[in-house]
């Protein structure tokens, strides 16, 4: 039989029309999670955080913050091998704990994915203004160019898959230019430190107001940025050949090229500084570029500011690709005003108008900042809204499996009684991040800023939840669901469930 029959009788019975273009390969997959996760982003946004907290032992914050994210990119990846579905954490969570909570933890994923373009595309904008020249453009200029990104990401993929996927590749290429290429150079030729200095802080304490430890945790809140995005490789299921297998296969495979890349990229730029002291000071306000434009020769600047470049409008539009899918598939199931216009999908067999839609507030954002540098300010949104969505996640597929109402061995990666312990510390791990993320601390607010700032994670997020249950109380969208919370399962997974 037909394997692109074979996927689209399976979603058949899970409810849907096969409406999207199922032609995506194992390794296509495998390119939207990488770009999406992408090492460049990860370690040059962290990378200035974690020097003025923890100084050059930021580096075990960023072990940790890998350690634990490969617990629950298993538990996501069991997840994802039995319901390839588009929708990723919407669709696992209205199956497997209701509909209702469904609702709220896609509404709280859809506002941090957004706020992630919108991330992405505020910390492009800094290496766009340097290759014009402009080291230190201004607020306003800072935030137009923000706006390129957006644009630029929303073009590419309004003209299709197969676009969206070759950009994708230049972006791998230049992910191995900049990080793998460049970092190895840089151990090999250009370390100025012994190891021993990857348990030094050099003072970054002051900041946390003495405290190592304290230090630490900033510096770990800020490094779970770098483990963002493998679940994108679950919102194009619906466009993946054999996703049960693919898809899985390649959330896996993605987060690990790319924890080994950020941690390679971290040591490499740690061990290169003549001067790490600077780094913690902020006298080196870009410790990456310092450490390659310093050790290449300053021959290297511009050829490395367009890979980095290349790398992040590559992020920007894989981003861009799977939110727009996020948001299709809420649409699709008529959880969303507008959803019948949100769920159009065009004759490319793109969902161009979730894709505008998403565009467009990702860009009203950039907004944000115009109160100056937002970088902090952004990772933190960006992040606590993931970690609390991976919490829920974890916590759902946790319950359902103590409960017997998921049987991860109906998919087909099966990791036995491994798979529940993964889950449990998984649990216990995202448990504490989250705290850690959300707790409300001046330094990683913009200088001066108000008790609003400092609690602004805490107070947005709560804010959301708030208007997402009255949203449910009010519309009750589950009740408009176009297909049941357990529509699909096959016969070996309806026993499970």
């Amino acid at each position: 039989m037909d394997d692109n029959r074979t996927d689209a009788g399976e979603l058949a019975e899970y409810g849907y029309r096969q409406e999207l273009r199922r032609s995506l390969s194992a390794w296509a997959v495998f390119a939207i999670g990488f770009a999406t996760i992408s090492p460049v982003v990860g370690i040059y946004a962290v990378v200035q955080l974690g020097f003025a907290f923890a100084g050059p032992s930021w580096i075990w914050a960023v072990v940790v913050a890998f350690l634990g994210q490969l617990l629950v990119a298993v538990v996501y990846a069991e997840l994802s091998s039995q319901f390839p579905i588009t929708g990723g954490v919407y669709q696992w969570v209205r199956r497997l704990g209701g509909p209702r909570l469904g609702w709220l933890v896609g509404w709280i994923y859809l506002a941090s994915a957004i706020a992630s373009l919108t991330t992405v595309a505020y910390l492009g904008a800094t290496w766009l203004a340097m290759l014009a020249g402009h080291d230190a453009p201004s607020t306003a200029a800072h935030v137009l160019l923000g706006v390129v990104f957006v644009v630029v990401a929303l073009g590419i993929n309004l003209l299709g898959v197969n676009p969206v996927k070759h950009f994708l590749n230049a972006g791998i290429v230049a992910e191995g230019v900049a990080s793998i290429a460049v970092s190895l150079i840089l151990l090999l030729f250009v370390r100025h430190n012994g190891f021993s200095i990857l348990f030094e802080t050099l003072g970054a304490q002051d900041v946390s107001g003495g405290s190592v430890t304290a230090g630490l945790l900033t510096c770990l809140a800020v490094a779970g940025w770098a483990f963002l995005g493998f679940d994108a490789t679950t919102q194009v299921a619906e466009e993946t050949e054999q996703p049960r297998r693919s898809v899985p296969r390649a959330l896996l495979r993605a987060y690990l090229f790319v924890a080994f890349t950020v941690l390679l990229t971290g040591l490499a730029v740690t061990l290169a500084l003549r001067r790490p002291a600077d780094a913690v000071s902020g006298a080196i306000a870009d410790p990456v570029f310092h450490a390659v434009t310093d050790g290449l020769g300053g021959w290297s600047e511009k050829p490395f500011i367009v890979v980095v470049l290349i790398a992040f409008f590559a992020c920007a539009i894989s981003i861009q690709t799977y939110i727009g899918r996020a948001v299709y598939a809420f649409a699709r199931d008529r959880q969303l005003p507008f959803s019948k216009t949100l769920s159009t999908v065009g004759p490319r067999q793109i969902p161009y108008v979730s894709l505008i839609a998403t565009a467009v507030l990702a860009a009203l954002g950039l907004l944000l900042g115009l109160n100056g540098n937002a970088a902090a300010t952004l990772i933190a949104f960006g992040s606590g809204g993931f970690y609390f969505v991976f919490l829920a996640v974890a916590v759902v597929a946790l319950t359902a499996r103590l409960g017997g109402r998921w049987n991860p061995a109906a998919g087909q990666l099966r990791l036995g009684r491994a798979g529940l312990a993964v889950n449990v510390v998984a649990v216990l791990w995202l448990l504490f991040e989250a705290v850690n993320i959300a707790w409300p601390r001046e330094e990683l607010a913009p200088a001066g800023g108000s008790w609003v700032q400092v609690w602004a994670v805490i107070l947005v997020f709560s804010a959301l939840f708030v208007i997402g249950l009255v949203y449910v109380v009010a519309a009750k969208p589950h009740t408009k669901l176009t297909a049941g919370p357990t529509a699909g399962a096959t016969s070996e997974e309806t026993k499970a469930l």
